[in-house]
């Protein structure tokens, strides 16, 4: 259930990430710099929050780290799409 619900999360920071930066180029291309430091660091925010409140709440160790580890990669692999779809 929480690896649903971090895959979950991390699609709707992508999706948000990509109609927003269609949003922002198409009203104000000038501010696509300052529009991607801002997602970039809600997106931070948002996963390291959901990291750290799991590691508080989890049973074990275990399955603390695992979820870390997965929902780390599945950040990376968001900003790695996100950035070459859009750039």
């Amino acid at each position: 259930m929480s690896s649903v619900l971090a895959a979950l999360l991390v699609t709707l920071l992508g999706v948000a990430y990509v109609k927003g930066y269609d949003y922002v180029k198409k009203r104000s291309p000038e501010h696509l710099a300052h529009f991607y430091l801002i997602m970039a660091t809600v997106r931070m925010l948002l996963i390291g929050t959901a990291v750290a409140l799991y590691v508080l709440f989890a049973d074990s160790r275990e399955d603390a780290v695992r979820f870390a580890l997965v929902t780390l990669i599945m950040y990376a692999v968001m900003m790695v799409t996100t950035l070459t779809m859009r750039h």
